[in-house]
């Protein structure tokens, strides 16, 4: 029976000065009232009544509190030409929602029964107390609209504790089931299926009011495809009312449409809660009204709300693969094939295809709603998804990845390790659906997790393997991610040349010397880098083996460097050097030399002359030396004497005036006694050199 409120008549206006009368609900009875932890499931029928020119209209009419709402007519395979839209009143806050079309070629039953009602798919609005619909002709003809056009709306209710425990914003306090639930005869039995049986909410656990469903469970042979749906409604509902929704449409289905049951085998909502629909066993091929004309021989898997153009949630076709798999699963149906399948009724499906009662025709395992009837369903979103489910559900494991190698170095595409890296793998396959993850080396397992896992260290000994990771989908099909090359060592770096220390040319400070700094390092597998610690810090490639740097006089430092492989293994080498400063004064002196003061000069002092043949002569005990001295565009040349060999003659002469320059030097591989000479040329025109010293490195 519909349960229906009373109705108050009343008329209203139209364009054209036609009168439309209406009717508004008043409470039947008390059981309603917002706000009660306990409340039953209630259906109301509003009546749209209009003129004969075509058009119906519901005004603005104050209600009992409801949830969902759809149209309902005479007729359970007449279609209704037009459009109808509906808008609702939320019952907190007071507003008035947006109009809303309805779906109106959702599935009739393939056997029509006496009482039976053609009706729009059921749009859930949340909790709401005021409702206003109108059904016109899209073209504008005058043609009449069926007959007893009724606006139904569906309060869920609050009907058990277990729902109660519902209210809480995770979806993992649903009451989940594995269980199946009770059949009234044995037959047919449940075959056991090739993938587990994901959770599912029993239909106890959704609240389900097994009187509204009297009749005996009807089956199929089996299950050789399943049709994907949506319900159409809000997607911002809260995962704690999509046992509310479910309930709704129940009691749509059975007290709006006349149906004995819901129509969907499974429905599923944006956070992945599958729900038990038709009665009869879940794991029985139980015959379902959900795509018409082909319902002998599938299963219906609903998703909750609009997949038009909003896609549906990773969480939602996860459960609907799981699902899909588990039922073919239980037939030896690949999800990822085709069947043919016998049309129950001659009609066009969405895609113009025509089927003749009778005939069969060729689908996909996983097909949409679409592929059967003439609807939208399950909108263009979801149906895009499909290829997704399909192969969720038939794997392999798909996008299967190693995604990085912790505790270990690329160096293009081979890594280098110590020996006990953490390979950490992806896929786009979600972990529901996989049932184990091997880490392979050189093409034996050497550790496991279950399909939740995304990473395990490994240990691997010294030289070269392949590393990859195998994924075994919940079906059996295996896949592998493409390998890697890893070498496992453990020998540091090699330093064959040591930190030395040289200097160079470029201007001297009281508190600072131009130098080099040069090294040599090697690997016997791959060197990585090699870093200055001290005095000073930088990082260079591993082909560099020399970096201008600075040093300060009169202070002994300690030049440390650190090697390292790309496996991580590295090794130090280090060296004390003290740049010194030996002012001019410091120097033996032969012919005439002015001295002169500037704070230009190193010290503030120099050595000037321009007498051919008067030298300066420096011994230390060192490694490196450079002559410092002033430049001019009047500077002239001088010898260099090292150790009483001529070693070079320069030229001060500079276009532009600077001070403190190291313009020659020279560098031995050890530290030794040496002697630097410095002659004047007497260079004609130009004679005068000025000279502030010498530096060296011991």
């Amino acid at each position: 029976m519909r349960r229906r409120a009373w109705l108050t008549l009343g008329a209203v206006l139209i364009g054209g000065g036609g009168v439309v009368t209406y009717a508004t609900a008043s409470p039947s009875d008390g059981s309603g009232a917002p706000g009660q932890d306990r409340r039953p499931v209630e259906v109301y029928g509003l009546a749209l009544k209009g003129t004969a020119a075509g058009e119906r209209k519901l005004p603005r009419t104050e209600t009992e509190q409801f949830s969902l709402v759809g149209v309902s007519w005479t007729g359970a395979l007449k279609p209704l030409e037009g459009t109808a839209q509906v808008r609702a009143r939320g019952l907190e806050s007071g507003e008035w929602g947006a109009w809303q079309d309805l779906e109106l070629n959702a599935a009739p039953p393939e056997e029509v029964e006496a009482g039976m009602r053609g009706a729009s798919q059921p749009l859930w609005v949340g909790p709401s107390d005021g409702v206003e619909a109108r059904v016109v002709h899209e073209d504008g003809t005058t043609g009449a609209l069926p007959k007893g056009l009724e606006v139904n709306l569906v309060d869920p209710g609050v009907v058990t504790e277990a729902e109660t425990r519902l209210d809480a914003p995770e979806p993992a306090a649903f009451v989940m089931d594995e269980s199946p639930s009770p059949s009234p005869s044995p037959e047919p039995t449940a075959p056991p299926s090739t993938v587990p049986q994901p959770p599912v909410t029993s239909r106890a656990g959704w609240g389900a009011d097994e009187s509204k469903s009297p009749d005996p469970s009807e089956y199929n042979p089996d299950v050789k495809a399943v049709f994907v749906h949506h319900t159409d409604g809000a997607n911002d509902y809260d995962c704690a009312e999509s046992a509310s929704i479910v309930r709704g449409i129940y009691a749509y289905h059975t007290e709006v449409e006349g149906w004995n049951d819901i129509g969907y085998n499974f429905l599923v909502d944006k956070c992945g809660t599958v729900f038990e629909g038709r009665k009869g066993g879940m794991d029985r091929p139980v015959l379902g009204a959900h795509t018409y004309g082909f319902n002998r021989e599938s299963a219906g898997i609903a998703v909750l709300g609009t997949h038009v153009s909003g896609a549906a949630s990773t969480a939602a076709l996860t459960s609907v693969a799981r699902v899909t798999a588990w039922k073919l699963g239980q037939y030896g149906a690949d999800p990822a094939g085709t069947v043919q399948l016998t049309a129950g009724a001659t009609q066009p499906n969405y895609f113009h295809t025509q089927f003749t009662a009778g005939e069969q025709y060729t689908f996909r395992r996983v097909s949409g709603h679409r592929d059967g009837f003439n609807t939208q369903c399950p909108g263009d979103a979801l149906y895009a998804q499909l290829p997704t489910v399909r192969t969720w559900a038939a794997g392999p494991v798909d996008g299967l990845r190693i995604a990085s190698l912790t505790d270990a170095t690329a160096k293009g595409s081979t890594y280098y390790t110590k020996g006990t890296p953490v390979v950490r793998w992806a896929a786009t396959t979600p972990a529901a659906l996989v049932k184990t993850y091997d880490v392979l080396v050189d093409g034996q397992a050497v550790a496991a997790t279950s399909g939740a896992g995304y990473a395990k260290r490994i240990t691997l000994t010294p030289g070269t393997h392949t590393v990859t990771v195998r994924a075994t989908h919940q079906s059996g099909a295996v896949s592998t991610a493409a390998p890697l090359t890893v070498v496992a060592e453990t020998t540091a770096p090699v330093f064959t040349a040591a930190p030395t220390l040289g200097l160079r040319t470029g201007t001297v400070y009281t508190g600072s010397a131009p130098v080099t700094l040069r090294w040599k390092a090697t690997d016997d597998q791959a060197l990585r880098q090699v870093r200055l610690l001290t005095p000073q810090a930088a990082t260079f490639s591993a082909a560099a083996y020399l970096s201008s740097r600075t040093a300060r006089p009169g202070t002994a430092s300690s030049w440390s460097m650190r090697a390292y492989d790309y496996a991580g293994n590295h090794r130090d080498a280090a060296a004390t050097y003290t740049p010194v400063v030996l002012q001019e004064s410091a120097a033996v002196r032969t012919g005439s030399w002015s001295a002169r003061s500037s704070s230009s000069y190193l010290g503030g002092r120099s050595y000037s002359s321009s007498s051919k043949g008067a030298s300066l002569t420096w011994t230390f005990t060192g490694r490196s030396a450079a002559w410092v001295v002033s430049r001019a565009s009047s500077s002239g040349q001088a010898y260099v004497y090292v150790d009483g060999v001529k070693a070079a003659t320069v030229d001060l002469r500079s276009s532009a005036t600077s001070y403190r320059q190291a313009i020659w030097t020279k560098t031995w591989s050890a530290n030794a006694r040496h002697t630097v000479k410095i002659v004047v040329v007497g260079t004609s025109g130009r004679p005068t050199i000025t000279t502030d010293g010498l530096v060296y490195i011991r």
